[in-house]
């Protein structure tokens, strides 16, 4: 499958560092409106450098465009690429509104494409072993779940972080637990939501100051059809001991510290004091693979199956995160009325 990337910024290197190692997948070129870039990526990981996204979606011999552009692009970049007839990989939210999320997963399947959406963090060892724990019931009935995304101040490691800032922590990381959470369990049905500024004035690496205008500490609860789940998300808070994702069923409940890493740690306890470990399916890779959803993509394309980081999927999580938006302003609980056809765990999960 050949692969061009749109957007040469931070997350580009992981990106095409796998890609580059993956069996059945072939990195052909990537672009950047930023001069420079994206001739610097493809001087590593090969490929050409693209003028233009016109300029991609010409080139016949690309069959996905991997998104990674800015939050508030992503819709553009994509539905022009599904118009010109590629199928898409894009990195999350697909959309900022639930309008445009759900517009674009319609035109993937009214053009016979298919639009893949991170996060995909759910394809990982230490997740897909999670997932098989509560399906099989090892823990009792799963009736709650507390979910943590504390990602510190950006600023400290970023250098242009006002971009993640506007978008807000819970549209860009409270997204990688909520993805898995919704895969799991189901759509949400209702969302509730607090938020606040706990530091407003910021200040980059490079000495300049920019103001928040999006709240940088979000609590939201989801109400599943039979499960509960609180979710923490912040942009001042590091990562600390409460961080991941712990399901707690009626007989015993199980850690997961953190929700990227596909080798995170798994612990098992039934009283809330003593943890043992949870051996993984199989070995995990170490930190997270970039590239597994792009294969996914492609063994579903052969197979003739449903990518599992499906865009009506994704649609469904960009209208919690807008209910989760509107709650915090107006109050309340707000009812979600999207649903998606959940996932399939992988085969070797099963």
């Amino acid at each position: 499958m050949r692969v061009a990337i749109v957007g040469a910024g931070n997350i580009a290197t992981p990106y095409a560092e796998r890609i580059a190692a993956a069996d059945g997948l072939e990195l052909v070129g990537v672009t950047d409106v930023q001069p420079g870039r994206a001739e610097a990526l493809a001087a590593t990981f090969g490929g050409r450098a693209y003028a233009s996204l016109d300029e991609v979606l010409a080139d016949g011999a690309v069959d996905v465009v991997v998104n990674l552009t800015l939050p508030s692009a992503h819709t553009d970049v994509t539905r022009a690429a599904l118009e010109a007839g590629k199928h898409v990989h894009t990195e999350k939210p697909v959309a900022l509104r639930y309008d445009d999320a759900h517009a674009l997963a319609a035109l993937a399947d009214e053009r016979g494409l298919r639009l893949s959406c991170a996060p995909a963090t759910l394809l990982g060892e230490a997740q897909q072993t999670a997932w098989k724990h509560v399906r099989d019931g090892s823990l009792g009935k799963v009736r709650a779940v507390y979910a943590e995304a504390n990602w510190g101040r950006l600023e400290r490691w970023h250098p242009s972080p006002e971009g993640l800032y506007l978008a807000g922590p819970l549209v860009d990381v409270g997204i990688y637990p909520l993805t898995i959470l919704t895969a799991m369990f189901g759509p949400v049905r209702r969302v509730s939501a607090y938020a606040t500024t706990i530091q407003p004035e910021r200040v980059r690496k490079d000495g300049v100051a920019f103001t928040l205008e999006t709240p940088d500490l979000w609590v939201a609860a989801l109400e599943f059809d039979d499960v509960v789940a609180r979710l923490t998300a912040t942009f001042w808070i590091p990562a600390g001991k409460q961080r991941g994702i712990e399901f707690h069923g009626e007989d015993a409940a199980l850690w997961m510290p953190t929700w990227a890493e596909f080798d995170s740690r798994l612990l098992r306890t039934t009283n809330g004091e003593d943890y043992e470990p949870v051996p993984y399916l199989r070995e995990p890779y170490h930190g997270i693979d970039w590239s597994r959803p792009l294969v996914d993509l492609a063994e579903s394309l052969e197979a003739g199956r449903p990518q599992r980081m499906g865009a009506w999927h994704a649609a469904h999580v960009v209208e919690v995160l807008n209910g989760a938006d509107t709650a915090r302003r107006e109050g309340g609980a707000v009812e979600i009325t999207s649903t998606f056809d959940p996932p399939l765990p992988l085969e070797w999960a099963t």
